[in-house]
């Protein structure tokens, strides 16, 4: 009885620690999922407020993409009525690298979009791809969103950072549909 009930001891300590790594593994795999498809999310969104970017049935003055180092603005005649004042017709993207987020104000309030964002660039480009810093000669933006996990992996080390953080990164060239190409 006591050679039975070590026995079952031993393999009741091996399931639970196979139990232990694989609640581990499951945990991770879950944050990884879930900061990608957070990173999805966000590029498609934004990317496709840049490809609506500058439209202007009524042909009213202003600039699609106006250059700002600090925020991405979108504009566009959505309800074409001739002015920039709906909902949804003057988007601006912050990023809040204090709080770890992108907000979006869409002429309803800013609301979040991204959560945990490591670092949101954009590049504005021209024509011809070169960087630009001039309103009238965007023609094309690069973004990249890095986001990372909520939570640290103990049992990982981030190369770069050498935080226990892992982190995944999105690029996206976006060339706007409306913007006199």
């Amino acid at each position: 009885l006591v050679i039975v009930m070590a026995v079952g001891i031993i393999i009741l300590g091996a399931m639970y620690s196979v139990f232990t790594i694989h609640n581990k593994t499951f945990h991770t795999e879950e944050q990884i999922a879930e900061m990608q498809q957070c990173a999805r999310a966000a590029m498609d969104m934004i990317t496709r407020d840049i490809r609506v970017a500058g439209y202007n049935p009524s042909g009213a003055s202003f600039n699609g993409i106006p250059y700002s180092a600090s925020q991405l603005q979108l504009m566009a005649d959505l309800n074409r009525d001739g002015a920039i004042s709906g909902d949804n017709e003057n988007i601006i993207y912050i990023y809040d690298g204090t709080n770890y987020r992108i907000t979006k104000n869409n002429g309803l309030g800013e609301l979040p979009m991204a959560e945990a964002v490591h670092a949101f660039t954009f590049e504005y480009l021209d024509k011809g791809g070169n960087a630009t810093t001039s309103s009238s000669d965007i023609r094309q933006m690069r973004i990249t969103i890095t986001l990372k996990t909520a939570e640290p992996d103990p049992e990982y080390t981030d190369p770069t950072y050498g935080d226990h953080y892992r982190r995944y990164s999105l690029s996206s060239l976006v060339i706007p549909r409306n913007l006199n190409l």
